[in-house]
């Protein structure tokens, strides 16, 4: 039987993100917030990823999950769904499966018949297609504004099939805003020209990129003009159509008890006087980062809750034993835990003992500080983490990155200690605790979020042309 998307007046949005956890939870997140508002919401995602998407998305009548089978691709492990199960280099045999899947989606398409379709940065050929079905198209962007502007603008690649030099990698492109970011460094500029590489003989990230972007009929960025406005008007300029804003999407306030033997651990200590850190599910610091990390912690004299986390298959406590220095663990063991594994981060975060949080820069995570009342230090491991740094920073000037060489990125723990101290300590940190509060009363207005949405809602329904009264 058809289902026909668009046989009343209820808007209808299929959501495809690409298969890893760091995109999909934006996704996730945005709709919930639709839902609230009576959107119809039909969510792909591999089959394999489904339970777990079910878990993050809130109970509506008005949404659903259509699992997708993920076709068999040499060097691909069978059942692996997402990155989280990946190396790197098998990650990249997704976006092999992902183009192999186009007659499941355009038959999904075809039978959902949806208003729009909001796609990721590696669904390059969906526009087209949704286009052949009457479809509109949506790139949802959960990256920052300033990360596109950067990076994946046609001003960034003037001749076609050029590969930028490490050199012009690390200037803006050209007619780029006037802002506090005006170069990166060497091992930055290094790190983004991943982007220009084919894997499997498949398009780069940068030709996916801008092929969505150029053939999408409008643009969704998952900011606010508050935060970005020069770089969103940039992008503007760039694409020529509409760019959508549906906000930072600030995540809801965390549900459940912080686990007793964390709330206990941090209820020993004074108000905002613990160093929370940790660097996400996916990134794994390399050994000298690991033993300079947690020198530096050390150095600063104050406690600290450090999370790491290590590839599948390895033996936690015998890789701490072999990373950190001799003796560590007994010198701290008052005032500082090292944990690996999930942990309920938005409440420990919220904890009134927690002030400081040293972090990767994943943007969901800088939020997640800045409405806990915790100063935010920004250790950037790859991509757009080093960009969002440098907004937060250099533009909105709510916290502090670590000091890095320039050619390789390599840090000491006096540059953690500066770093810490920077944000910590009355007189340096004034500034940075001043834009934070300032921040947290903008992101914690429910008016001002929950517009975001309506004008997002509004103006998709005037696109499809579906009544808006």
């Amino acid at each position: 039987m058809e289902i026909d998307g668009n046989s009343n007046d209820v808007l209808h949005i299929v959501l495809f993100p690409f298969f890893a956890f760091g995109h999909i939870s934006p996704f996730v997140q945005l709709s919930n917030k639709l839902s609230i508002h009576g959107v119809k919401v039909s969510f792909f995602t591999a089959s394999g990823n489904a339970n777990r998407v079910k878990s993050m998305l809130n109970s509506a009548p008005t949404t659903s999950i259509v699992p997708l089978t993920l076709p068999q691709v040499e060097g691909l492990p069978p059942g692996a769904e997402s990155t989280a199960e990946l190396t790197p280099v098998t990650a990249e045999l997704l976006k092999v499966a992902l183009d192999q899947m186009q007659p499941q989606i355009k038959s999904l398409l075809s039978n959902l018949r949806p208003h729009f379709v909001l796609f990721d940065f590696a669904q390059d050929w969906l526009p087209k297609m949704a286009d052949e079905l009457g479809i509109k198209s949506v790139y949802y962007s959960v990256f920052v504004a300033l990360s596109t502007a950067f990076l994946t603008c046609p001003a960034r690649v003037p001749q076609p099939k050029n590969c930028p030099s490490l050199e012009d990698m690390k200037k803006p492109p050209p007619a780029f805003p006037h802002t506090s970011v005006t170069s990166v460094k060497t091992f930055e500029a290094q790190d983004f020209l991943y982007i220009f590489k084919s894997f499997h003989g498949g398009p780069t990230v940068y030709d996916r990129v801008l092929s969505g972007l150029k053939g999408c009929s409008a643009i969704l960025a998952k900011t606010c003009s508050q935060m970005e406005g020069p770089y969103i008007e940039y992008v503007k300029s760039q694409f020529k159509k509409p760019v959508f804003l549906v906000g930072p999407v600030v995540p809801d306030p965390p549900t459940g008890e912080l686990e007793e033997r964390w709330g206990n651990w941090l209820n020993k200590f004074e108000l905002g006087s613990v160093i929370y850190s940790s660097f996400g599910s996916e990134t794994f610091l390399t050994d000298d980062q690991i033993k300079e990390l947690a020198l530096g912690l050390e150095e600063t004299g104050l406690p600290f809750f450090l999370v790491l986390n290590f590839p599948a298959n390895i033996d936690v406590s015998t890789e701490l034993n072999r990373v950190l220095p001799k003796g560590f663990m007994e010198r701290v063991k008052e005032r500082g835990i090292i944990h690996s594994g999930w942990v309920q981060q938005q409440q420990i975060l919220a904890h009134s003992s927690v002030g400081c949080y040293v972090c990767h820069a994943g943007f969901s995570s800088v939020i997640e500080a800045l409405v806990n009342d915790c100063q935010v230090v920004m250790l950037p491991q790859k991509g757009d983490q080093f960009l969002n740094a440098k907004l937060v920073s250099g533009d909105m000037k709510a916290g502090v990155e670590v000091n890095r060489r320039d050619e390789d990125g390599y840090f000491g723990k006096q540059d953690i200690k500066e770093a810490v101290e920077m944000v910590m300590m009355e007189e340096p940190g004034k500034l940075f605790r001043e834009n934070q509060k300032k921040w947290k009363e903008f992101l914690l207005n429910k008016d001002i979020q929950c517009k975001f949405i309506e004008d997002l809602v509004y103006e998709m329904k005037d696109m499809a042309k579906i009544s808006t009264n």
